[in-house]
């Protein structure tokens, strides 16, 4: 378990590699994340760290969340998340601390973990990747349909789940093994190689790699 910092997606860009490479990288802003509350084995059945981000406005918070704050001396934040830790890890942290980008280093592998954008309801070839049908002399209008969905006798049903028009986006969605191209720690940017899922301004979450790259 390691700590998974809370940033905002800026947008993309390109640096140059040693090689002087061009290489496309997303930009997000990274904390800082000021420590709200410490969950403890003793006392909550688990460790973990509850990590903020980004101002909010105090007349815009709940009156108990508001209280939630002023407990650890913190304004109040927009953003509110848990993240899990083992306790050896939590000991090193303090309610009141900020979490910072230098958590992170240089050639890092990371995940991101983030909502993907919301496309609406979408036909099978965007949503599921269905072939477009050839545009023969047995093909009429249904050129970008699903075809057949079942049979009339056996099974005589849909097959759970098959392949349907529907909403498509709009899910939690993990990109892994993204390479830490740069670190700016004075103001805060992690420069991450590739594309993270969301929408400029998304809140996304950024762990190391838990998975073999």
């Amino acid at each position: 378990m390691a700590i998974e910092l809370l940033c905002r997606k800026i947008g993309m860009t390109r640096l140059y590699d040693e090689q002087g490479q061009s290489v496309a990288v997303t930009v997000l802003e990274a904390g800082p994340n000021p420590i709200v509350q410490k969950k403890t084995p003793e006392k909550d059945g688990y460790s973990a760290l509850q990590l903020s981000f980004g101002a909010r406005r105090p007349k815009n918070v709940p009156k108990a969340l508001k209280g939630h704050y002023q407990k650890a001396s913190l304004a109040p934040q927009r953003t509110l998340k848990e993240s899990r830790l083992s306790a050896e890890d939590a000991a090193k942290f303090e309610v009141g601390q900020a979490v910072r980008a230098d958590v992170f280093a240089q050639g890092q592998i990371v995940d991101v973990v983030a909502t993907s954008k919301g496309r609406g309801t979408s036909g099978v070839v965007k949503r599921h990747n269905f072939s477009v049908h050839t545009e023969g002399h047995g093909t009429h209008e249904f050129f970008r349909h699903g075809g057949s969905i079942g049979s009339n006798s056996d099974p005589g049903k849909v097959i759970k789940g098959l392949g349907m028009p529907g909403r498509h986006g709009n899910a939690r969605t993990t990109t892994r093994n993204l390479l830490v191209a740069k670190v700016d720690a004075e103001r805060n940017l992690l420069f991450l190689r590739g594309s993270v899922p969301g929408h400029p301004n998304a809140v996304v979450r950024v762990r190391p790699a838990v998975a073999g790259h």
